[in-house]
C-alpha cells in the first residue's frame, strides 16, 4: 500500500508533536491497515480481526509530499496473528519496522 503524506498526516495535525512531518499515529494506522488486508485471506466467513499489540519503531521523518510504502507479512497463525511490518519512503529508506498482533474474532458475537 502506498501513501502520500499530506498536511492532515503530520504530527502537528494529529497532536502528536510540533513538526510538520508524518505523525506516528498516522503511520501506525497505515501499518494496521496493511495487517487487516493481509489477514483477510486467513479468515473464515464471519471472522474478522482486532488489534492486540503494536511494537513499532518510527525511524526517520517523512515530509509532506513524501511517499511511504507499507508492508505486512504474516509470521504466526492461529487465533492470534503476528505480522512483521515495515514502511519504506520514496528514497528507499526504512521509515519504520516492527510487529503488530491481531486477534481473530467472530464478527457476530464480538462486542
Amino acid at each position: 500500500m502506498r501513501y502520500e503524506v499530506t498536511d492532515d498526516d503530520t504530527a502537528v495535525a494529529l497532536g502528536s508533536g510540533d513538526v510538520p512531518v508524518l505523525g506516528t499515529p498516522r503511520l501506525i494506522a497505515w501499518l494496521e491497515a496493511a495487517t487487516v488486508a493481509e489477514a483477510a485471506s486467513s479468515l473464515a466467513d464471519g471472522q474478522t480481526t482486532v488489534g492486540a499489540a503494536i511494537r513499532v519503531r518510527h525511524r526517520r521523518p517523512t515530509p509532506v509530499g513524501g511517499t511511504v510504502d507499507v508492508y505486512a507479512t504474516l509470521t504466526t497463525e492461529g487465533d492470534r496473528l503476528t505480522f512483521d511490518v515495515s514502511a519504506i519512503d520514496g528514497d528507499g529508506h526504512y521509515v519504520a519496522d516492527g510487529e503488530i498482533d491481531r486477534v481473530v474474532v467472530d464478527r457476530a458475537t464480538f462486542h
